[in-house]
């Protein structure tokens, strides 16, 4: 089944300047300092981008689901891991910006899911991601993206997310 993409810009009032204000309005709490899972940094900067390592879909340091999308888990559970991996991302760049309003666009975000064999709908499982950035930062959080199977992920998240982000520099 195909689904439209359905874009929430400007939807209850809310100032597309503010994302602060917005992720209030959706209950969505960024956690504090992500810390690598291994041997690397979780955001380098090059100009006006920053480029965000794979985030998976920790909360409080537990993976909210484990397993692969397909057999263990179902489209919309890998939906909203992959939005909780989103969720993490822009922890990361909060933490290293300080002001998501900094954020000039997301320009490409490319996400794993962690699929069993057969598996074909990976695109509708980052969706949960690319719906949610959207939603959170209107116009701006518009993306090039890639949604890519891949049969093992790391401590066997169902789904890791990158981003190239534009920044604004003051």
């Amino acid at each position: 089944m195909i689904q439209k993409f359905k874009l929430k810009i400007n939807k209850g009032g809310y100032s597309l300047e503010d994302i602060n204000k917005r992720l209030k309005e959706l209950n969505v709490v960024l956690p504090t300092k992500v810390k690598p899972a291994a041997m690397y940094v979780p955001v380098q900067e090059s100009s006006n981008l920053i480029f965000i390592s794979g985030q998976d879909c920790r909360v409080n340091g537990e993976l909210l689901y484990k397993g692969k999308v397909g057999s263990d888990l179902t489209v919309e559970q890998g939906k909203k891991a992959a939005r909780q991996s989103a969720i993490n991302c822009l922890a990361v760049i909060k933490d290293h910006i300080g002001d998501l309003n900094n954020v000039s666009r997301i320009v490409k975000m490319l996400s794993f899911v962690n699929s069993a064999p057969g598996f074909k709908e990976q695109p509708y499982v980052v969706d949960g991601a690319s719906e949610f950035l959207v939603n959170v930062l209107g116009y701006r959080g518009k993306h090039a993206r890639s949604a890519i199977s891949t049969n093992e992920l790391p401590f066997n998240t169902p789904v890791e997310t990158e981003l190239i982000v534009e920044i604004k520099h003051n």
